[in-house]
């Protein structure tokens, strides 16, 4: 079954149209240095003979034909000049001088080069040679041959030709091996994710793309796969948990409103009564809707881009606006609200959402405070950041819950008997993330310290918040 999918593999079909082009490539370059090499050997073969020719009719200008005669004996005996052939032939092509008996019927010009073979020549050999020569008329109607035997420069071309041949072949072959190999990889990894997709699609969430631990592009890519499902599982369990934490919060006020109800549907009309009933109702339905709009304003920071409205944003005076608001909200505690905010601190953001935000961290500050405490608001620049933070002096998170306290509806047990929903830390990370921001928590010993960390520049982000200082960040 891989054999079929690799042979139908559009990989496959690419790599092979690569590989025709290359070997077309290659074969365009080795005959180019076939050419070459064997052009140079036999020019340099007849720059030999030429040269060759043009000293043995310097000799004959000089000493006519007795002085070209001793000068081609001179040249038979000498050893240096092996392989070298000589013929002076008179005017009928009759021998006169040279190591070659007649004259070769295929040199019929006046003169010129040619090619040709002698069955005088090396006759110990079954093949006869390939001999290869420069002829002219002399002056006085003789005819002189000078050439070479060329039959060693013949089967080098032949060498360079099956050697051309074999680099050929062996790069086709090893082309089409490596496709095949490459595309049976290659279709053996998608393979392993499809077979995962399968097994989610069938079972849920739980699989994971397997490694092969090469850090290669393909197991990247199923590291990335891997987070990707990891995260949707996340998501997934946090719909589940929002789903349960919505039914759990919504049946105790419903519950009481049908109670009412069925309690007033039984009883006799009374005006006052009934006033006092509906009111309780209202309020009781007030609350589940200002859960459904907490719900609905974290969902459009989330999905939707309000980055558009972002403008130059004073943190100093939406701090103190909103210390305003609750000052006396903590005065009812008994307790102080103070703000530190000196200097103008600017940020680049939508005002009315770093409103709700401030308002909801000093709010949280304020309910789960000490009674009779203090709520300290600074806000101030610090290494490269602008940096709002709301500290408390109450009994403050536990580190192991430092993080759960941004998920929708959560909340801490000592708190579930105080008003709220447990939305409002979930709206100010929303806000942070749209910002670029990061939410920090430290221990304040005692109390809490949540700082909200703004980037000075438009559109930068903070590299990483990691856990410090016994709290966290987000």
């Amino acid at each position: 079954m891989l054999l079929t999918k690799t042979l139908r593999s559009s990989t496959l079909k690419y790599a092979l149209i690569c590989v025709g082009v290359f070997g077309a490539v290659v074969c365009g370059l080795l005959g180019y240095v076939y050419w070459s090499t064997a052009s140079y050997v036999r020019s340099r073969s007849d720059r030999a003979i030429a040269a060759e020719h043009v000293i043995l009719r310097q000799a004959y200008d000089r000493a006519g034909r007795d002085g070209l005669i001793a000068a081609i004996e001179r040249r038979i005996a000498d050893g240096r000049f092996e392989g070298g052939l000589y013929l002076l032939a008179d005017a009928a092509l009759a021998p006169i001088a040279g190591n070659l008996k007649s004259w070769p019927p295929a040199l019929k010009a006046a003169e010129g080069w040619g090619n040709f073979d002698s069955p005088e020549w090396k006759p110990e050999v079954a093949d006869r040679p390939l001999l290869r020569a420069s002829f002219e008329t002399l002056p006085g109607g003789y005819h002189l041959l000078v050439g070479k035997d060329i039959d060693d420069l013949d089967e080098f071309a032949e060498q360079i030709e099956i050697a051309l041949g074999l680099s050929i072949l062996l790069t086709f072959v090893l082309g089409v091996f490596t496709s095949i190999f490459v595309t049976r990889r290659t279709i053996r990894r998608i393979e392993a994710i499809n077979a995962t997709s399968r097994a989610i699609m069938q079972s849920g969430l739980g699989q994971r793309i397997p490694r092969q631990g090469s850090r290669d592009e393909w197991d990247l890519l199923a590291e990335n796969l891997n987070q990707m499902l990891d995260r949707i599982e996340g998501l997934m369990a946090e719909v589940k948990q929002v789903t349960d934490n919505v039914a759990h919060d919504l049946r105790t006020p419903l519950a009481r409103m049908r109670g009412r109800l069925e309690k007033a549907y039984a009883s006799p009309r009374n005006s006052e009564h009934d006033q006092l009933l509906i009111g309780d109702t209202m309020a009781d339905l007030d609350s589940v809707l200002r859960m459904f709009a907490s719900l609905m304003r974290i969902s459009q920071i989330e999905t939707n881009d309000r980055t558009a409205a972002f403008r130059a944003v004073n943190l100093a005076s939406i701090a103190r606006e909103v210390a305003e608001l609750f000052d006396a909200a903590a005065e009812e505690k008994g307790g102080r609200l103070t703000v530190v905010a000196d200097q103008p601190v600017l940020v680049t953001g939508d005002r009315d959402l770093l409103f709700d935000a401030v308002a909801n961290l000093i709010d949280n500050a304020i309910k789960h405070g000490r009674d009779a405490g203090e709520v300290i608001v600074e806000v101030a620049q610090d290494n490269g950041a602008a940096v709002i933070s709301i500290a408390d002096d109450g009994p403050g998170i536990p580190v192991n819950e430092s993080q759960q306290v941004f998920k929708r509806f959560y909340r801490l047990e000592r708190s579930r008997c105080t008003p709220g929903n447990g939305l409002g830390l979930s709206l100010v990370a929303a806000v942070a993330r749209l910002h670029g921001a990061c939410i920090e928590l430290t221990d304040n010993a005692p109390g809490l310290e949540f700082k909200l960390l703004f980037p000075l520049r438009a559109g930068a982000e903070f590299d990483s918040c990691l856990a410090a200082d016994g709290g966290g960040k987000i």
